[in-house]
């Protein structure tokens, strides 16, 4: 994916101010910044929910020229929050990414799907029943069952996330990242909008770090979480690798890499 020169004005107030940025297939890719830097504003438009001035290119193909169902084989999109109008089933649900892909005729994938998000034997519960964690992890099933092989004729396919692991636990939270970067080290590509820093510097391959609608810097993870960038961007000190003061307990999820998974 690669996005040049985006702008974006909504009512009166531009939001985005040229930016330009690549997320690369067989990466993941987290877009990350304050509260009103623009993270979301730039996925929508990237995807084409909302108008934009500048180009955006998926697999080298301009996707405003791109109809919506080619668009669909070869990207998922799992927004912020959805909501459903009507009563529908978990496994409902789930199937709709069925008929947005190309894998209609598996129509096993929406049970293995749900097995990867750790919702095994939640296919008749009401979707509407389900916590906010839980309603995450099914809209996610359901984008992986669109896309479901990051790799189609040697062409990758597409997960674009806005905020997945906002309303998940620390457990699911590692179940969804190891889901992106399987996803990524199989061919596809992972564009993620991500507020955990840690997890970020986990898992992403590369970092778009927003600030007012502007690209504030951009890199691998150790090149843009840096004591000065941060503290810059977000406003407020934050020493990277820096201990807390004595008796202050803190978690430390990065040595999670050393153990077995969750």
């Amino acid at each position: 994916m690669q996005a040049f020169d985006i702008e974006v004005t909504l009512g009166r107030t531009r939001v985005l101010h040229g930016v330009d940025f690549t997320a690369k297939p067989g990466q993941v890719t987290a877009i990350v910044g304050p509260n009103g830097s623009g993270k979301t504003t730039l996925l929508r438009a990237t995807t084409g929910e909302i108008p934009f001035t500048g180009r955006v290119l998926l697999n080298g193909e301009d996707v405003a020229r791109q109809k919506p169902w080619q668009l669909a084989a070869i990207r998922g999109v799992q927004p912020q929050s959805t909501t459903i109008a009507f009563p529908f089933t978990v496994v409902e649900i789930v199937r709709l990414g069925l008929t947005a892909g190309l894998s209609a005729a598996n129509t096993d994938l929406p049970v293995r799907a749900l097995e990867k998000v750790d919702l095994t034997g939640f296919e008749n519960r009401m979707y509407q029943d389900l916590s906010g964690g839980e309603q995450q992890r099914v809209q996610l099933a359901r984008v992986l069952t669109q896309i479901w092989q990051p790799m189609v004729d040697g062409t990758p396919r597409w997960l674009i996330l806005d905020e997945p692991v906002a309303s998940l636990d620390i457990g699911h939270q590692f179940t969804v990242m190891d889901l992106t970067r399987d996803f990524a080290t199989r061919g596809g590509g992972v564009v993620a909008v991500m507020h955990d820093l840690n997890l970020t510097a986990m898992f992403a391959d590369r970092v778009v770090l927003m600030q007012d609608g502007r690209i504030a810097a951009q890199g691998t993870p150790s090149e843009v979480l840096t004591d000065a960038t941060l503290t810059q961007t977000y406003g407020c000190p934050i020493p990277v690798n820096t201990t807390p003061p004595v008796g202050m307990p803190f978690l430390l999820p990065q040595a999670r890499m050393t153990r077995e998974p969750c």
